[in-house]
């Protein structure tokens, strides 16, 4: 780290691997903009930082535009700059619904949380960005590795995990003008809330019901941390994190 504070929104910091990346740039003396749903969740994860860490606790819902004005509003008036946003606010939408029978509102719910909310939040960033001085700044979205390969019934999740991989590419070459990387992390099984259900049998694509290893999400904060402090002349476009032992690979 340079000594100059650099600053950081993490969207969905109030659990999971928003949390864990949240903890590991303030333990790093980055100062921190927590964003979420969630008051409650959001203050654990400042008090879990420590009382030295520099946080601002900011509930939004990432789907709405106003919210989203207010989030990066809050952040500039406290520090008055942006260098980082982990573009993290995820939902994976109800699980076992066969395409067929997937309702419109299950649907929606997702691309609305996973792409819209994404672009939403990478749009204000990316105009602070571009207007502050001195200009530039990083946007890391949080990808998947079904941004590669799906999951059984997994239609929604997957679809925005495919776009959100082209928002990334956009950005990156809308960004180059303003000193604006741009690149996408790729999370396979980390351990989470969302990923309790892996550990004691997920359908496969075979149809059968199997366990499936997970890893530390400190360890992708830890990737997340690295690809952010990168000096803006390089950047990490994609990188994939995932259990070592996971079917991943040989999925399907």
């Amino acid at each position: 780290m340079d000594d100059v504070r650099r600053i950081a929104v993490v969207t969905g910091a109030g659990s999971g691997i928003g949390r864990s990346v949240a903890l590991e740039l303030a333990g790093a003396g980055w100062a921190v903009a927590l964003a979420g749903r969630r008051a409650g969740a959001l203050q654990e994860t400042a008090e879990l930082a420590g009382g030295d860490a520099d946080t601002l606790c900011v509930p939004a819902d990432v789907t709405e535009p106003d919210a989203v004005a207010a989030l990066f509003g809050a952040v500039r008036e406290r520090w008055g700059r942006v260098d980082l946003l982990f573009n993290n606010a995820g939902t994976f939408g109800p699980g076992g619904i066969p395409f067929a029978d997937l309702p419109h509102e299950a649907w929606r719910k997702v691309v609305d949380v996973n792409l819209t909310g994404a672009f939403l939040c990478a749009q204000a960033a990316f105009r602070q960005m571009r207007d502050q001085d001195p200009q530039g700044g990083r946007i890391i979205n949080n990808g998947s590795i079904s941004a590669h390969t799906p999951r059984p019934d997994s239609a929604p999740y997957t679809a925005t995990k495919h776009a959100l991989t082209g928002l990334t590419k956009s950005i990156s070459l809308d960004g180059r003008p303003y000193s604006i990387a741009c690149g996408q992390i790729d999370i396979g099984n980390a351990a989470t809330d969302m990923t309790l259900a892996m550990q004691s049998g997920v359908r496969q694509a075979s149809g059968e019901l199997a366990a499936e290893p997970v890893m530390d999400a400190a360890d992708v904060a830890r990737t997340v941390r690295h690809m952010a402090e990168l000096p803006l002349e390089a950047n990490v476009q994609f990188a994939t994190v995932l259990a070592t032992n996971m079917p991943y690979i040989g999925r399907g």
